[in-house]
């Protein structure tokens, strides 16, 4: 007998809710030609009884189909009590039932994957014989499975025996020369959002690896429904066979593995990590737990199963992949703003080193005293709480960054001493232009080194964020632009107050402004060129 699409019973479901049973050959020609609008999803949940039954039998009458006994199908549970069970493992890839009817009758029933579902089948029932299992109805029955995994479909093998002696303690031998009854096909369309969410990934440089123990026909099918293409499927049986050499390679090179044990996605995942790579994996079941737990970053949703969301970093509220990018662009602005805030404040501290042992070995007053310092880093940090509201340039956000700790120390060497060389111009100023060079004038030199300390260091803020020209090319978010200035304007205004006095400041003459100008002014165009010569020979800027 001839074994096709006609006569093989196949169950549909979309998006793992029972939704109808019925012959299919294409799902799409189940809503087309019926004369209902669009049937009824029926939560696993839910009350089955009544109208959206009816919904459902009136569909399949509709189209013309043989409808099985849909209230028998669905209140089966009122006619048979399970009484033992034989649990899916990673190895078999089914799992098994054994229910006892009213009449005492027992039977097994099983359900896993096509091929080692096939693989334990002796009979097959077709049009309500049972009938010997040969290679023709074996290839038969795969070409079948084939096309729907093509469609996109899971499928999974349903399999049954019957008037068993045994009484009890099922075991994995008692699966054999099983009668293959029919298929589940399991319908669960990739997200609208997958194919955009990829594409942004992708130009922000994130790879996008497929690991899945399903089928490698639907997994390739589904890849390139999403935009995941131009790589070989990777199946979990042929990478176990390879050296340890060919898996890093296969790793490297390939985007799509399927039919995975849960042992091998952390393989997988542990030899990107060794590649120098940052993992991070979305998955929501129970054989994704080790892979989540492995990678650096495990990301789950909301309608996972629990030891998923235990066991991953993040979990998505929304049903929204997009997040994914935004999450990925937000810690690289994050990062970003961590960073330049470590710069900064590393450059700054390590010139004003330097700034007050040349003040200490060659003036005859102190050049400022311990108060003043305390208000100057008390008003610099206050200005710098506004650079987690920050923007990144779009270039720093195109590739992941990763924490360089000698890059810190070379660039406060290569960037904090231009300061102290403006602190000296500085000082020049006061001791040559204003004459203070005794210590009955050390406050107007203080208050003169004050004010330009204050405003050099928070000047820098806007050189440092940025490989381009501040100002020009690249502005700071307004948060921090209002705060920056704030503190400037704050600082300038502070010797000309009765609270400058009582700290030991004074007024300064506005002949000192326009210096201050030109001093900032050399200042910022002497850092600008030493961070395009910084750029040109270390390659990077933050």
């Amino acid at each position: 007998m001839e074994l096709d699409a006609a006569n093989v019973k196949l169950f549909v479901a979309q998006s793992h809710d029972l939704t109808f049973i019925a012959h299919a050959s294409d799902l799409e020609a189940l809503w087309q030609g019926s004369s209902i609008d669009h049937p009824r999803m029926i939560a696993a949940d839910e009350d089955v009884a009544g109208d959206a039954t009816e919904d459902i039998i009136a569909l399949l009458h509709a189209i013309d189909i043989e409808i099985y006994d849909m209230r028998r199908c669905l209140y089966a549970m009122e006619d048979f009590r399970k009484i033992d069970e034989i649990p899916f493992d990673f190895t078999r890839r089914r799992m098994s039932v054994v229910l006892e009817g009213k009449d005492g009758k027992r039977q097994i029933i099983t359900k896993g994957a096509v091929e080692e579902m096939i693989s334990i089948c002796s009979f097959c029932e077709l049009n309500g014989q049972v009938i010997a299992m040969n290679d023709d109805i074996r290839k038969q029955a795969m070409e079948i499975v084939h096309e729907m995994n093509n469609q996109g479909m899971r499928v999974l093998a349903v399999a049954h025996k019957s008037f068993l002696e045994k009484a009890g303690e099922f075991e994995v031998d008692d699966e054999q020369d099983m009668v293959l009854i029919g298929y589940l096909a399991f319908l669960d369309p990739p997200k609208e959002s997958a194919t955009e969410a990829i594409r942004q990934l992708h130009e922000a440089g994130v790879e996008v690896k497929v690991l899945s123990g399903d089928n490698d026909a639907v997994v390739s099918t589904i890849s390139q429904q999403v935009g995941i293409e131009g790589s070989d499927c990777i199946i979990g049986s042929d990478f176990e066979q390879m050296t340890d050499e060919e898996k890093r390679t296969a790793v490297r090179d390939n985007r799509i593995f399927a039919k995975l044990t849960p042992h091998q996605k952390t393989e997988i995942i542990s030899l990107l990590q060794e590649l120098d790579n940052t993992v991070g994996f979305l998955g929501d079941g129970i054989n994704d737990a080790a892979a989540l737990r492995q990678s650096d970053i495990g990301i789950s949703v909301d309608s996972a199963v629990d030891i998923a969301k235990e066991s991953a970093d993040i979990i998505l509220l929304e049903k929204d992949l997009m997040v994914l990018e935004q999450g990925v662009l937000s810690g690289r602005e994050t990062f970003g703003n961590i960073i330049k805030y470590v710069k900064m404040t590393a450059s700054s501290n390590f010139g004003n080193m330097f700034s007050v042992l040349a003040a200490s070995a060659f003036l005859p007053f102190l050049p400022m005293l311990s108060i003043h310092l305390l208000i100057q880093n008390l008003l610099y940090d206050i200005s710098q709480t506004a650079i987690p509201f920050d923007k990144m340039d779009k270039e720093f956000l195109l590739k992941p960054r990763r924490w360089d700790s000698s890059d810190i120390a070379r660039f406060m060497i290569f960037i904090g001493p231009i300061s102290s060389i403006f602190d000296i111009a500085t000082y020049l100023l006061m001791w040559y232009v204003f004459g203070c060079q005794s210590p009955e004038m050390q406050t107007l030199f203080q208050s003169g080194w004050f004010i330009e300390g204050l405003l050099s260091q928070t000047l820098i803020v806007h050189m440092i964020r940025t490989r381009r020209i501040p100002f020009v090319q690249s502005n700071a978010a307004w948060p921090l632009m209002l705060m920056t200035f704030a503190i400037m304007a704050i600082g300038i205004a502070i010797p000309f107050t009765s609270f400058g006095s009582y700290i030991g400041l004074m007024p300064l003459p506005l002949s000192y402004f326009p210096w201050l100008i030109a001093i900032l002014l050399c200042y910022c165009v002497l850092t600008q060129v030493i961070k395009k010569w910084y750029i040109k020979k270390f390659g990077k800027w933050l």
